[in-house]
């Protein structure tokens, strides 16, 4: 009977028994939260390491630790709710646990998507061959973590009954003015982000753009840096691949080469035909062309007799090796042939008055 009327005592509003049985939820939530722990510890992970997927693995190594924080803070939330608290304290109660609330899943969120960002993203972006992803994806890491944790803080405000109206139109306004102040910055990064995903060239391409002509040596987020056929090294903002027309050599199937031979007009009809057949045999015989050539007598030209010679040079062949074999052979075997080339002449009579 003692012991009854001691628990009916009332202190700072509340009886013993009801803060006896706040203090007792708040420790089993605990107890609770150590047992779950200690099931996902020994029980889940044991039976998700028998599994061929990763994935579940993962899932359940990133969750563990929040859902026990939610379990214990619920617990606290709870054996709070059911003492009677003065008006401010029992609001502070409440919107505590909505924005805590809010920011466990959010820190879930984070831990789920660090996890797929580990065993996924930087593996498949350690695998390509351009180096623009492996440098967006920390951007990508830090600006999807970010996100999640803007929307915990939001979504927590808002559930508590804070107006976020105003809050979420001051991030518009300021995002609008980072925006303005850093449109160039931004203009070059999501160039960086077309040359990623339409993939118009790749490293040690060789590429012509804005008149510049050169290997590709580095892709960045801002910038992409080409070595010149001089040897210089040229950096080209990202936004001007967005729209300016892009050449890219290395991908040609082959390299045509034209050349226009100008022979003398001492040239008879049966040495044009034996030129035009040497030309043909010189390039059939070379194992750095196609088969396919074009030889033309195209043209009687003021010092000469034209004959068009167009090859093709293999994808992959040495472009000038093979332009110095041919030229070579070509010399060679119209020399041998007393086939002249022309150049340009005058002949002068003289007319008596």
């Amino acid at each position: 009977m003692m012991e009854m009327e001691l628990l009916q005592e009332t202190y700072y509003g509340n009886t013993l028994l009801a803060w006896l049985t706040s203090l007792g939820i708040i420790l089993l939530s605990v107890m609770l939260g150590k047992v779950v722990y200690w099931i996902f510890s020994r029980v889940v992970r044991a039976f998700t390491s028998r599994t061929q997927s990763r994935l579940d693995d993962i899932i359940v190594d990133m969750i563990e630790e929040p859902v026990v924080f939610t379990i214990i803070v619920t617990g606290i939330w709870f054996g709070l709710t059911i003492l009677v608290l003065p008006e401010m304290a029992a609001s502070a109660v409440s919107h505590s646990y909505s924005i805590i609330l809010a920011l466990l899943i959010g820190w879930m969120a984070v831990r789920l998507f660090d996890a797929v960002y580990q065993e996924y993203l930087v593996p498949w972006a350690a695998n390509t061959e351009n180096d623009l992803d492996d440098q967006l994806m920390p951007i990508l890491h830090k600006g999807v973590k970010l996100t999640i944790w803007v929307l915990a803080v939001i979504i927590g405000l808002n559930n508590a009954g804070y107006n976020v109206g105003a809050l979420i139109a001051g991030l518009g306004i300021g995002g609008l003015a980072l925006a303005m102040a850093a449109k160039d910055t931004v203009s070059n990064v999501f160039g960086g982000v077309t040359i990623f995903t339409d993939k118009p060239f790749r490293l040690k391409d060789r590429i012509v753009v804005s008149g510049y002509d050169g290997t590709v040596e580095e892709i960045g987020v801002r910038s992409t840096r080409l070595k010149t056929l001089a040897g210089r090294m040229v950096t080209i903002p990202n936004a001007k691949f967005a729209d300016a027309p892009v050449e890219n050599i290395s991908v040609e199937p082959s390299r045509k080469i034209v050349l226009d031979l100008g022979m003398t007009y001492d040239t008879t009809p049966d040495q044009m035909q034996d030129a035009m057949d040497t030309l043909k045999a010189i390039a059939d015989a070379n194992d750095s062309t196609e088969e396919k050539t074009v030889i033309a007598f195209n043209g009687f030209g003021d010092f000469a007799l034209n004959i068009m010679f167009v090859y093709y040079i293999r994808k992959g062949a040495d472009i000038a090796g093979t332009q110095t074999q041919m030229n070579m052979a070509i010399l060679r075997q119209f020399n041998e042939k007393g086939l002249e080339f022309a150049f340009p002449t005058q002949t002068l009579y003289n007319v008596q008055g």
